[in-house]
């Protein structure tokens, strides 16, 4: 006889699909877009911001290890990533050509190929040589998004491979990734810092280190992918230069 009890408790237990994470993301994203261009007044947008990047680059990683076909996978992000330059230096240079930022797509392709490298290692079951490969592989990874001024620089490319390394629910992947991510946003990027008081006392909270209520949601996600269609994947990779196109647009026409 079945055990309906288990069933029972498993199915009422909430917990965050794909899809959802992926709207969630995008919301962030637009919310930090807005602040950045159109409502530079709203601090609390780009503060809530802050939670879209990690989500994105855990999505990415949960990405690669789910898709049955990593060229095709790096291949489609490779066409975003060209499609999305335009619009992007548009919103962030005022030109169509803004070599000194490139859009979030490449940093997430530049981590993805860089695990794709290391996942290759580590499937020889030469733990020596998976370790060299992927100590090269992060510092050169770090580099170059440094050096192309990627979105989020080298610590965007270093928050994809995060998720890589504790990749996993054990206890230790996700204290790997608090810690790991305090270590990126807080020591690494730093930035504005709010005082507040609390219980009297007086602290400093840095406005990057928000970033870590971005685990909330993604502990939450426990593999349901929930609503998938060719339609809305391909929504979710257009949003990103569709949304970009519209801000200009609306940017341009609010500044006559």
């Amino acid at each position: 006889m079945p055990n309906n009890n288990i069933n029972l408790s498993t199915s009422k237990r909430f917990d965050i699909s794909t899809a959802t994470l992926h709207i969630l993301a995008m919301a962030l994203m637009l919310m930090d877009h807005l602040w950045a261009t159109l409502l530079p007044a709203q601090e609390w947008l780009t503060c809530v911001g802050r939670l879209a990047f990690p989500i994105f680059a855990f999505m990415a990683v949960e990405g690669y290890f789910h898709t049955h076909d990593f060229k095709k996978y790096a291949l489609r992000m490779l066409l975003f990533a060209v499609i999305s330059e335009i619009p992007f230096d548009f919103m962030y240079g005022g030109t169509w050509f803004y070599p000194v930022h490139q859009n979030v797509i490449w940093t997430l392709l530049l981590g993805l190929l860089g695990i794709n490298i290391m996942e290759t290692a580590r499937k020889k079951r030469k733990k020596w040589a998976f370790i060299l490969i992927s100590v090269i592989v992060v510092i050169v990874g770090a580099a170059l998004g440094t050096l192309c001024m990627l979105d989020y620089y080298g610590t965007g490319v270093l928050t994809i491979f995060i998720f890589y390394f504790f990749h996993g629910r054990k206890w230790w992947c996700l204290l790997g990734q608090l810690v790991a991510l305090y270590w990126v946003n807080v020591e690494l990027l730093g930035g504005l810092v709010y005082p507040i008081q609390l219980f009297g006392m007086e602290f400093e909270l840095c406005q990057q280190g928000l970033a870590l209520l971005s685990l909330i949601p993604i502990w939450l996600y426990r593999g349901r992918q929930g609503y998938h269609s060719k339609p809305f994947q391909y929504f979710c990779y257009a949003f990103y230069p569709v949304h970009m196109a519209i801000i200009v647009l609306v940017l341009n026409f609010v500044t006559r």
